[in-house]
């Protein structure tokens, strides 16, 4: 019996924490648990077996933080070898009945992936990629990907599996108390990406206690068409006589995730501060539980890096501008690489409204394929809207999905043998909703019954793939009214059949109805009435169309898609010439907008915001930009992150912007630091943990306020950070930590502090930390993100 066949009609339950436990066995600070597999094989094999003992189908193997980064070839086999084995005896020496299987336990790498971070995709691939081939090679009975905090870092994990192995993979994300990863994910979106890349389980791990994860659980639940898992911690951490402990006993724990079961969980464990006896009792207390059948949600969905968005009754906009056809200034710049240009023109249909971007990059003569991937990267880094990868190259539609960070929507796909073989598995692989033309090797039918006859023989096709119904859009496509005269009806007709009697969903090029005709405007708004009347789902179009435009929003409102018309009021204020509004009619405040260097900035436009200081400096002073143009950019999108409208990416690409613009000040200033304003902070992730991630954020924040940086790096001795402190008498350090068996080496580092330069204060950040535990470890300061480090310091240097 597989783990799969056992999950089919029962509840799935995993270990608990492991770094807690062996912390209590004697792990000491900054050493790697990993290494524990050889050194200490007897206490692995008992913990191991404790679980089996207590109820654990599913044990992982002690390899979390097991690759490259941290251990060479021959040992990280060696480690990895050893940790399938140890699972092995326990396994064996069970006395529990039930089936018992070995995971290989995948963790993050601690790196940021780019173009926040300088972790290459590939590269991510190759190092997740190492591990599973050892894994599968020991015979591991599945693979356990968990406390992911990037969307993208998750999916190069999963891609890593699917490639190198055909093992099951459940895959589980470290959500904040937002509810959302560390990078923006929701959990909607990791369903829509996991799921559509094939992951066998999707669920939440690490951070957060049960109670706090509900909301979480719950949405998983209301989106995912696999079974949902649950590790959630054992409340909260806090140091007690210089041990760390948890907030939520046993029983209640088991009581929390058992109600979490009863919802429709399926596979459920604990995270750190469980132990096997935190298993015994939910073993026990939900033993009563009746297994709940896992629906399909028949939900056509894409995504983002953070959101999702449904095709369905709703329907919405693809903003076609991104597209060389018929536009001379969009071909110069793919020709001359002006990728700026580009993200211009996915900033401003975003900021009119479409919900999804097409991007085609298709020209003669260019390197189509390279020119998408990097088209794709690009707007991802700056736009957080899915995208349309639309090409009718297969290798160059690879490549972008490939890289793409989401579930995209695939354009496009026909009922010709060859593009199906072409495609198909392209989607099957990476997940993604396919458009579906409705033709074939015989051309485009010129009767309703013809297009859906295709359309028929793509779903049947598809459905041999294992692509499900719910991931095809159909495309009935618009023909030219002024060579056929029925080409409307025709379309709109198939359209219409498509949505009623086949229950799929529908997207059209709507300004292709009206070539040819003088004032297309005028048809194509019709034409579009027409179409959403008959349920069309998603409108590729030009969001500058007034007409189009107004036509959108009028059918929202007339068909109870917008809740009190505001979207058609506010629509119709920012488009409205004011002359034309009716008399008395209250007039709308002027929108707040900064200059062009602030707007590059705060969009994350590099080249765009070095370009534009570089114009200013010829008529202003540097340090004038600086206080009147760079830092109120930066503030602005400090302030949307710390209330949530703005996520860790977009700050990253700002802050990148910001940088672009200081190194041009610098250089007006001959190479003088433009702001050095701020005092020396030192950081650095404390010894034993290798993630170095949060530190890295705080640092370039940082330094673009003005702060002196020095970074010593991961894994850093105490000692070494204290010396660094010393050295300059400087003021203020900032400690990371990810990992809870890595929390005693910042205590230790925060002692030593203390004895040896008590004038530094100490700000200290990491997943595993919270106020209350910062300050019984003897930090001056919590901050959740790298936004409260700013403030801090800024709040500290005032007081210097």
């Amino acid at each position: 019996m597989t783990v799969l066949d056992y999950l089919k009609d029962h509840i799935l339950y995993l270990d608990g924490g492991m770094g807690t436990l062996l912390q209590q066995e004697g792990l000491q600070p900054g050493e790697y648990p990993e290494r524990w597999n050889r050194t200490h094989p007897e206490v692995i094999r008992k913990l191991q077996k404790a679980y089996f003992d207590a109820g654990s189908h599913v044990v992982c193997a002690n390899t979390f933080g097991a690759n490259a980064l941290k251990f060479a070839p021959e040992e990280l086999e060696e480690i990895i070898g050893a940790a399938v084995g140890h699972s092995r005896w326990a396994a064996a020496h069970s006395t529990h009945p039930g089936p018992k299987f070995v995971a290989l336990d995948i963790g993050p790498s601690g790196r940021l992936l780019r173009p926040y971070g300088d972790l290459d995709f590939e590269d991510a691939v190759a190092l997740f990629a190492q591990v599973v081939r050892i894994g599968a090679a020991c015979g591991v009975d599945l693979v356990v990907i968990e406390t992911m905090n990037d969307s993208y870092e998750t999916k190069a994990a999963l891609l890593a599996v699917k490639e190198n192995s055909n093992l099951p993979v459940f895959v589980s994300n470290a959500y904040g108390e937002d509810g959302k990863l560390m990078t923006g994910a929701s959990p909607a979106a990791m369903v829509a990406m996991l799921e559509g890349m094939g992951a066998d389980a999707i669920g939440a791990n690490c951070s957060l206690g049960p109670k706090q994860l509900r909301g979480v659980v719950e949405e998983l639940l209301s989106c995912a068409s696999v079974p949902v898992l649950l590790k959630p911690n054992a409340g909260l951490p806090r140091s007690v006589d210089g041990q760390t402990v948890y907030d939520v006993a046993a029983e209640e724990f088991a009581g929390e995730v058992t109600d979490l079961l009863a919802a429709g969980v399926r596979v459920a464990g604990g995270c750190c501060g469980t132990t096997p006896d935190y298993i015994r009792a939910l073993v026990e207390r939900s033993a009563a539980v009746q297994v709940r059948k896992i629906a399909d949600k028949r939900r056509t969905v894409i995504s983002s890096y953070t959101h999702t968005v449904c095709l369905g009754r709703d329907p919405i906009l693809i903003g076609e501008r991104i597209n060389p056809t018929g536009k001379k200034r969009l071909k110069e710049a793919l020709r001359t690489g002006d990728m700026d240009y580009l993200l211009n023109e996915g900033i401003r249909q975003q900021e009119k409204g479409v919900q999804v971007l097409d991007v085609n990059v298709g020209l003669p003569g260019i390197d189509e394929a390279a020119l998408l991937e990097q088209a794709v990267r690009e707007l991802q880094a700056v736009i957080d809207l899915p995208l349309q990868i639309d090409t009718a190259d297969a290798a160059a539609m690879e490549r972008a999905l490939r890289r793409y960070n989401g579930k995209a929507l695939v354009n496009s796909v026909n009922g010709k043998a060859e593009s199906m073989a072409a495609i198909f598995p392209l989607v099957k692989k990476y997940g993604g909703v396919v458009v579906a033309l409705t033709l074939d090797e015989s051309g485009i039918p010129a009767t309703v019954e013809g297009r859906l006859a295709i359309a028929e023989k793509i779903l049947h096709t598809a459905a041999e793939y294992g692509i499900a119904r719910k991931d095809l859009v159909f495309d009935t496509l618009a023909m030219t009214v002024s060579a056929a005269p029925d080409a409307a009806m025709v379309t709109l007709g198939t359209l219409e059949r498509v949505e009623r009697e086949m229950d799929c969903r529908t997207s059209l090029g709507v300004s292709n109805v009206s070539f040819g005709l003088p004032q297309r405007q005028a048809v194509n708004a019709a034409f579009f009435a027409a179409a959403l009347e008959r349920g069309l789902s998603a409108a590729i179009m030009n969001p500058e169309s007034g007409d189009m435009m107004k036509t959108y929003y009028a059918h929202r409102a007339l068909h109870g898609l917008d809740e009190n018309c505001a979207a058609y009021i506010d629509f119709m204020f920012r488009y409205v010439p004011v002359e034309v509004q009716p008399a008395g009619a209250a007039a709308r405040p002027a929108e707040v907008s900064g200059s062009a260097l602030q707007r590059a900035i705060g969009k994350g436009l590099s080249e765009q915001a070095a370009m534009l200081t570089a114009e200013l400096l010829k008529t202003c002073a540097p340090l004038e930009i600086v206080q009147q143009e760079i830092i109120p950019a930066l503030d602005e999108v400090g302030r949307g992150f710390e209330s949530k409208r703005v996520f860790l990416p977009q700050l990253l690409m700002s802050a990148e912007a910001a940088k672009h613009a200081f190194e041009k000040i610098k250089a007006a200033m001959s190479g003088t630091p433009a702001r050095s304003t701020g005092c020396e902070v030192v950081v650095a992730t404390v010894q034993g943990d290798i993630h170095d991630i949060g530190k890295n954020i705080v640092r370039l924040l940082l330094e673009n306020y003005g702060f002196v940086v020095t970074d010593l790096g991961r894994d850093v001795a105490p000692e070494q950070i204290v010396d660094a402190v010393t050295a300059r008498h400087v003021p203020l350090v900032g400690l990371s930590a990810l990992m809870t068996t890595t929390v005693p080496a910042m205590e230790e580092t925060i002692r030593q502090l203390r004895e040896k330069a008590p004038w530094c204060r100490i700000v200290v950040g990491g997943a595993v930390l919270t106020r209350d535990y910062a300050a019984a470890i003897g930090a001056d300061h919590y901050a959740k993100d790298a936004m409260e480090t700013v403030r801090y310091a800024e709040s500290f240097q005032k007081s210097l």
